[in-house]
């Protein structure tokens, strides 16, 4: 080996390390890379961050007056605000269960259990995840409405006057309509996760004489709790900001808490109370996702050392 070509390589390692020269150091690069940073910075805080604070501001001083909670006393005083409340958090809790639930059943099968169509009704559920909530909610509306294809058979067959499916504009037709659109949510991430289970633990679990509910217990579960958790959890906080659906549902008396923003600004005027009811809602879908982000990172974690 040639005299110092120990040196030169160390000094070519240093220089690659460093994107220079050996020794050559950018004392502008660092601050190009924040005045790069400005205008995305910018265009945030004037499109999202600006009315943002402008509807805290609102709640908490209203018509520009000084700090006063008196429009949060008002506004959590009043019935609908707590049967809203009420409503989207049962109605959020209700399709998260539901949706978590036939998620991992329906992942479960499409992972482990091959039949015809297998993969593309797998790369079918990306394409799902895409569309809109009040397509789901029209096309249920389609088969279950009033005049829609079951009804339609039933008095066809009966000579009936009417149907007896008439349950999409109550509280069950929402809950149904959000588990339809949201259960994808949960089988995407669990898709994942199965792919990363070893075939040869279930074999051997099954050489050892362990039935599918025990293999499914023991093996699978373990591996997919962290993913039902972040899904569960991003579920859970689209719920309780979900609007769509409620509205084209037409349930009556189902009032949420999305609903109850456009309610008081739209129909009766009452932009306060609206901006303290959204302050409210924000409140609770940033603790909500905050969840969400520490249990995907864990997951995400979790396979790294796996």
């Amino acid at each position: 080996m040639l005299p110092g070509a120990t040196g030169e390589r160390r000094g070519r390692g240093k220089s690659l390390r460093h994107g220079g020269p050996a020794g050559t150091d950018r004392p502008g690069s660092r601050g190009y890379a924040w005045l790069l940073a400005v205008p995305p910075v910018a265009v945030l805080g004037l499109v999202f961050l600006y009315p943002l604070a402008l509807v805290v501001q609102e709640s908490f001083a209203p018509d520009g007056g000084g700090l006063s909670f008196t429009a949060y006393g008002e506004v959590f005083a009043q019935s609908s605000f707590r049967d809203a409340l009420t409503n989207t958090v049962l109605i959020a809790a209700g399709a998260t269960a539901g949706s978590l639930i036939l998620g991992f059943a329906l992942a479960l099968v499409i992972a482990f259990v091959p039949f015809p169509g297998g993969r593309a009704l797998s790369r079918f559920i990306d394409v799902f995840l895409s569309f809109p909530s009040f397509l789901i909610t029209l096309a249920l509306l389609f088969v279950y409405g009033s005049a829609g294809l079951a009804n339609g058979l039933w008095t066809g067959a009966t000579g009936a006057a009417s149907g007896p499916f008439d349950f999409l504009h109550t509280p069950w037709g929402v809950l149904l309509a959000e588990i339809t659109y949201f259960t994808p949510f949960v089988m995407r991430p669990l898709l994942a996760a199965f792919s990363q289970v070893e075939t040869a633990q279930l074999e051997v679990a099954a050489s050892l004489g362990a039935k599918a509910p025990r293999i499914v217990r023991r093996v699978i579960l373990p591996e997919a709790l962290p993913s039902l958790a972040a899904g569960g959890s991003l579920v859970l906080v689209m719920c309780l900001n979900e609007f769509g659906i409620v509205l084209f549902t037409g349930a009556k008396g189902v009032t949420t808490l999305p609903t109850l923003i456009y309610s008081k600004a739209i129909l009766d005027g009452d932009y306060t109370g609206a901006c303290v009811v959204a302050v409210v809602n924000i409140a609770l879908s940033t603790a909500l996702y905050g969840l969400y982000r520490l249990l995907a990172s864990t997951d995400g974690a979790r396979r790294a050392r796996a």
